[in-house]
């Protein structure tokens, strides 16, 4: 017997495991939901000076995204970033109805995040020099909601590619 439906045990427990929070796909739908909703808005950011000004020591110490203002300016980097937050965004909000959509969502989501999480070890000031690591500093601790994220688009990733070959 599934011990989360077993109510001799515990009762509530019991309950718990026959709600809708978790015999349904709510959970997938709110990650899915949460992941359009941070797309759009930090997409949205991407298009103002004052964002492209702010991501200049995300960039400019990325290893993976560095080159950008070498093919384009701080404005047109941002630029880029924007239209690519918005795509995947629009993949994501997608994938509710094509899961095919979602998994290109969600496999541009896991490249952004990784992106995102290989600045961490080369961000200047990242560490507190008195405590050092682990006692984050200056932007590194803005990043850190990046691994989150990460995990975020590998797991719509693997429900994607399983709804998808269920069919």
């Amino acid at each position: 017997m599934n011990a989360l439906m077993d109510t001799t045990r515990n009762p509530f427990v019991g309950k718990l495991g026959r709600s809708i929070l978790l015999t349904s796909d709510l959970d997938y739908h709110i990650i899915r939901t949460s992941m359009v909703i941070i797309f759009f808005l930090f997409g949205y950011q991407k298009w103002w000076a004052y964002e492209a000004e702010r991501l200049v020591p995300f960039i400019s110490n990325g290893p993976l995204i560095s080159w950008l203002y070498l093919v384009f300016s701080h404005q047109g980097a941002s630029w880029l970033l924007g239209v690519s937050e918005w795509t995947f965004g629009a993949l994501l909000l997608a994938g509710f109805w094509d899961k095919r959509l979602g998994i290109l969502g969600a496999l541009g989501s896991t490249a952004t995040f990784i992106g995102t999480v290989t600045i961490i070890p080369f961000m200047p000031d990242g560490w507190d020099p008195v405590a050092g690591f682990p006692a984050m500093t200056g932007n590194v601790p803005f990043l850190m909601k990046d691994v989150v994220l990460l995990a975020v688009s590998l797991y719509l990733l693997k429900q994607d590619l399983v709804r998808v070959a269920e069919q």
